[in-house]
Parts: structure tokens; sequence; C-alpha cells
């Protein structure tokens, strides 16, 4: 049987291009599985799903290693557990000449020697870019604050329109949970704002 796995990082990150590639294989759309998560770990709903329908003999598609995932010793006993002991293949579709683990099968111990040496290195290769992309984004966080970009929740500033919504409140116009709901505030952030408002007013 032939199956496919697609994984992004992100939500908002579009999967599409991979799934072309799995249509043009016509593999069942039933039989490919699609995680929009990181790929540091395994622990991935979609990636479990397929693991656990895998049998010998399958055909299990991706479109490249680092969509297998991107922690070094995880992917090499992914690959292993998959090849070796449930004796199903895999093939990578941006480098087939290399990872198609029907091609190192044929070539017995010495395949096993090959494969695990081209493994190394491109899996070290996959971990070092994701490290790479949290060191990047990382700095470009401290650079956005450095120049004045808050990150998180907009902070509700005491203004005209807290003010406003605070006196209804006070007077016993509004309960306190419609004043949060019309300011779009949590219980502890509208309380922290009306006691800095009322310590200003002292």
């Amino acid at each position: 049987m032939k199956m496919g796995y697609g994984r992004v990082s992100a939500k908002d990150q579009n999967i599409e291009r991979q799934l072309v590639k799995f249509r043009e294989l016509d593999i069942e759309e039933r039989y490919v599985f699609v995680d929009k998560l990181s790929g540091k770990d395994f622990n991935r709903p979609r990636y479990q799903a397929l693991r656990l329908m895998i049998r010998e003999g399958d055909l299990i598609y991706i479109d490249a290693l680092d969509r297998l995932g991107r922690d070094y010793d995880g992917i090499i006993a992914e690959w292993k557990y998959i090849t070796r002991e449930l004796k199903a293949d895999i093939v990578c579709l941006d480098n087939e000449t290399l990872f198609d683990s029907r091609k190192f099968r044929t070539m017995g111990d010495f395949g096993k020697v090959m494969e695990d040496q081209f493994l190394s290195l491109l899996s070290y290769v996959a971990e070092q870019e994701r490290k790479k992309n949290r060191q990047r984004q990382a700095e470009g966080i401290e650079v956005a604050r450095a120049d004045g970009v808050r990150f998180g929740r907009p902070r509700v500033e005491i203004d005209e329109a807290f003010i406003g919504i605070y006196k209804q409140w006070r007077s016993g116009l509004i309960t306190a949970r419609m004043a949060m709901k019309q300011l779009d505030m949590k219980h502890r952030t509208f309380y922290r704002r009306v006691k800095e408002y009322e310590q200003e007013k002292l």
C-alpha cells in the first residue's frame, strides 16, 4: 500500500505543494497523513496514526527528510523502525537517488551501512537547520523588541474608553464580567488596570 506523510511547522503554512506530489503518485486521500506541527519530536497525532497503519511491504512517501522530523536521533530511529522492523519502505521525493530505502535493501548488509551513513549526514543537517531557525527567530524577536514591538496580547491602556467602562462598573451599571468583555480583558488584567487607575487618581 502507498501512503504519504506531509508536515508543515505551523497552521498558517501551506501544505498544498506536498499534497500535489502525493496526488501525482495516485496515493488515496485516506492514506495521506498531515501534521501542522513542529518537527522537534514525533509526538504528532497524524504521524502516530500513520505509524500504527504501516505493514510489511507498504511504501511511505515524504516530500523531504526534514518533513519526517528535525531531531537527529529521532529521524534515524524512526527510519530504521519503519524499514527494518516493520519492513516497509520510505522514499524522500526531493532526493530519491539517495533516499529510497528499496535501493538499500537490495544491497544487503553493505546497503545498511550506506543507508546509515546517508541518514546520519542528512538528519544531522536537518537538526542543525532547526537550531538555526530557532536562533534566527530568537534574534528577530530581540531586534523587534529593541524597536519597540510588543509580543503577546496587546496592552489595553488606561484611556478614555477604559475610564468610561470603569465608571459604569463602579456605579453599578454593568458587572465586572461585562466590563471585562467590553474591554477584551482577562480577570487579572482588568483588576490590575483598575488598581493602576485608582492609584493614579490618588
